[in-house]
């Protein structure tokens, strides 16, 4: 296993389409537990491999073992903790099939490190796609699962949370006394996260 550098929004190949994984084999292992170990070492909770500059569609997560939920990607390093539980996935061209309900929350990324955006999603998904030995599975997610996979499928898609913002102070900086707007005092000016292209 290895570190791999996570890119941040500016870099091009976030904006790019993944493509399929044709075979599974002993390189996707590998690049599945460098993304594994590269999500930990960043305390986040899921990494799509266009963001450890990998043009392919494989990503996985680990949810937490307590309430901690997506927004902690946010904060700097230096304050991010999490404690894992054993529930991880790794998924290799997945697929969402099906949708349910909706939630509306916030949201932080490895790859736009300081802040987070209120970001409507469904509340339920089940996604197919294949393990980390090529066979077909499904997985139903739930609330912050569910946040999680239609995250990190927006990844291998090029796009990122804050292409998903309603309205622009929906993102917010994250600051040692909590969340503030990102956009101060009405100014229109934007985070480069949300003008790359």
């Amino acid at each position: 296993m290895a570190l791999r550098e996570i890119l941040t929004s500016e870099h091009p190949a976030l904006r790019q389409k993944a493509k399929k994984v044709k075979r599974v084999d002993s390189s996707t292992q590998k690049l599945i537990d460098d993304m594994f170990e590269s999500m930990r070492d960043a305390h986040g909770l899921g990494l799509a491999a266009p963001q450890i500059g990998v043009g392919l569609r494989v990503l996985v997560i680990e949810m937490p073992e307590d309430d901690t939920d997506d927004a902690v990607e946010a904060l700097p390093e230096d304050k991010r903790r999490v404690k894992y539980s054993t529930e991880k996935y790794a998924l290799v061209n997945p697929e969402i099939i099906k949708t349910e309900g909706e939630q509306f929350g916030e949201e932080g990324c490895l790859s736009i490190p300081g802040y987070v955006g209120l970001v409507r999603r469904a509340m339920k998904v089940t996604v197919k796609g294949l393990d980390r030995r090529g066979k077909e599975v499904k997985v139903k997610g739930e609330g912050l699962l569910a946040r999680a996979l239609q995250h990190e499928i927006d990844h291998l898609d090029g796009v990122l949370f804050t292409d998903r913002l309603e309205k622009p102070e929906h993102l917010l900086r994250v600051t040692e006394e909590g969340h503030v707007p990102a956009f101060q005092g009405g100014t229109t000016e934007r985070v480069k996260a949300t003008t790359a292209s």
